[in-house]
């Protein structure tokens, strides 16, 4: 459960985050700005609540794990880990430019935090199997986060990870399958079809909970429940692509589209009226 202040807290963070974001693909004239809006709820609600790290020793050998598989809306994850003190938020602005260590999608050895280089769809949820495995082999407490999209479960590879967890009965894994419905060609249910997701994960004999993904109440209670499970358990989170931005909301084509400067100035002036709303 979160108290006011502390959802007023996550809320201001997340406005925060959405600010930083449209920044900094304005600023790279490349990016993903939908998808890397959409999944902010859930980052900071990870990282500000639930998952166990520390960002003065990013190595901890207590730590939780996290994955981000769609390494593309890695500017979430980015602003994020800045907002919880890993690096100065001055850096966000260097995101893919020539010596950053924000590339386009996480690098592992450019920047502490990251615990796995993702680019290529469909992996991430496979390698977050394999860490479980190993902190289950060593007799480790520790869990592993994996936020999935919804478009890569289009990859055979998914599929067997998500049988491999059952069969090796990973209950320290919790994936989180980010569904706002959007793919770079198109929105998912025209692209390739997969509902429902629930129905799939269960009939791998995980357990599935579903929630609205931009809820930072919902989140909480989900991976509070989650933690309570024998089980790898499945977080069916719903959110809104774009979310925030009102002529990105829920359109397709700001999948990995930059915002011009009239863009830019628009989504900030949504963003900051946003921020004067939560304050009040």
């Amino acid at each position: 459960m979160l108290t006011k202040k502390e959802l007023k807290e996550l809320k201001l963070k997340s406005n925060s985050v959405r600010i930083n974001i449209i920044k900094m693909i304005s600023e790279s004239k490349s990016g993903h700005p939908a998808g890397s809006l959409g999944i902010v709820d859930i980052l900071i609600t990870l990282y500000s609540k639930l998952i166990k790290h520390n960002p003065k020793k990013p190595n901890w050998n207590k730590r939780d794990r996290f994955i981000l598989s769609p390494g593309h809306v890695c500017p979430a994850l980015y602003a994020t880990l800045a907002e919880e003190g890993y690096f100065k938020k001055e850096e966000l602005i260097t995101l893919r430019k020539l010596g950053s260590k924000l590339q386009g999608h996480p690098h592992k050895e450019d920047l502490q935090g990251i615990e796995l280089s993702t680019a290529s769809l469909g992996q991430g949820l496979g390698a977050a199997v394999g860490i479980a495995l190993g902190l289950k082999l060593n007799k480790s407490k520790n869990y592993v986060y994996c936020i999935s999209s919804d478009g890569e479960h289009d990859e055979g590879s998914v599929w067997e990870a998500v049988n491999a967890a059952n069969k090796y009965k990973l209950n320290n894994l919790i994936n989180i399958i980010d569904v706002n419905n959007i793919q770079i060609c198109g929105y998912t249910k025209d692209v390739w079809p997969l509902e429902s997701f629930k129905a799939k994960y269960e009939s791998f004999n995980w357990k599935v909970i579903e929630i609205n993904g931009n809820n930072h109440c919902q989140i909480v209670s989900a991976i509070e429940k989650a933690k309570k499970l024998n089980y790898p358990v499945c977080i069916v989170a719903y959110t809104v692509p774009g979310k925030g931005v009102s002529f990105m909301e829920h359109k397709y084509q700001w999948h990995g589209k930059a915002p011009n400067q009239e863009e830019k100035e628009s989504a900030l002036q949504e963003l900051e009226k946003e921020r004067e709303l939560i304050i009040k």
